[in-house]
């Protein structure tokens, strides 16, 4: 039996939408990330503002040109009815210098009633470090 990920969230849904969105990132599928959220979509990324799902899709795919061997883990922080957020923690080797980087931050989201997200706010810090300080496993 499957679940049908969409609002109000309980613990089990909710977890299983934070997972299925750390697969989407982890697999570097833009094109799973962008269908998740609705054609109006708001993202704030750090100090970047997306509006629709075209934007959305595109950011990743920059991302990702730039974060090499990209590794992330969700876990979530809360939840209520149609919301959801998460803490987050991602290392990456940046594509020019080489340099690795240990992202965290927050995460929060909003859904509509098909369970695509509207809203998504995002607050990251980069810190760098070594490769051999890199904790996430990759695989």
């Amino acid at each position: 039996m499957s679940i049908r990920l969409v609002p109000p969230y309980d613990r089990e849904t909710a977890t299983a939408k934070v997972r299925a969105k750390e697969l989407s990132w982890n697999f570097q599928d833009a094109d799973a990330v962008a269908r998740a959220c609705t054609e109006e979509c708001e993202w704030r990324e750090r100090d970047k503002f997306l509006t629709g799902r075209e934007a959305v899709e595109d950011y990743p795919r920059d991302k990702w040109t730039i974060e090499k061997d990209y590794r992330l883990r969700k876990e979530m922080w809360s939840f209520d009815q149609n919301r959801i957020s998460v803490c987050f923690v991602y290392e990456w080797r940046h594509r020019d210098t080489g340099q690795w980087y240990l992202t965290h931050g927050n995460e929060h989201w909003e859904f509509d009633q098909r369970g695509l997200m509207s809203k998504r706010d995002s607050s990251a810090n980069d810190i760098p470090i070594t490769a051999k300080e890199r904790q996430i496993a990759k695989g």
